[in-house]
């Protein structure tokens, strides 16, 4: 069973970079982008009201390329949508953009895909791959869905 994904299953995640995400010179980890991606995520299973996805969809893969660094204090927009579900498995694709900041034009940071599987447990209690429940399905590929975790703050 493959279905297509909702035109644009999309989630949003707006923050800024602090200083704990940063180097001393204060520029972005690159596991910061992970987290960005996340919170997307988050955004996104929250607004379709599924809520208890991440304890049953763990990453099997993920890939990321670096494009332009992120600075201390500049607001960030993080986008992840859905790009393919499967019987057990979930694909999805991301864009982390970092906005105008200190005369440095908005521009893209990261972008990549990475892969999700719906877990469940067998009779010995260990994690077995398992399909996605239709009510998830339903909600993953039924009408154009957006879900914006809110608006950036910045430090002005």
């Amino acid at each position: 069973m493959t279905a297509p994904p909702a035109a644009h299953a999309v989630g949003v995640h707006r923050t800024r970079v602090e200083w704990i995400d940063t180097d001393a010179a204060g520029i972005y980890h690159n596991s910061t982008v992970v987290r960005f991606v996340e919170a997307a995520e988050a955004s996104l299973m929250a607004g379709l009201g599924l809520h208890d996805y991440f304890p049953a969809a763990p990453r099997v893969r993920y890939e990321v390329d670096f494009e332009s660094p992120l600075l201390f204090g500049q607001d960030v927009r993080t986008v992840v949508e859905l790009v393919r579900i499967g019987t057990s498995s979930m694909t999805f694709a991301f864009e982390v953009w970092g906005e105008e900041f200190r005369g440095r034009p908005r521009g893209r940071a990261a972008h990549g895909r990475y892969v999700t599987a719906h877990i469940g447990r067998d009779q010995a209690g260990g994690a077995v791959s398992v399909p996605w429940p239709e009510e998830w399905v339903a909600a993953l590929t039924g009408p154009v869905r957006s879900c914006d975790a809110g608006p950036a703050y910045s430090l002005e």
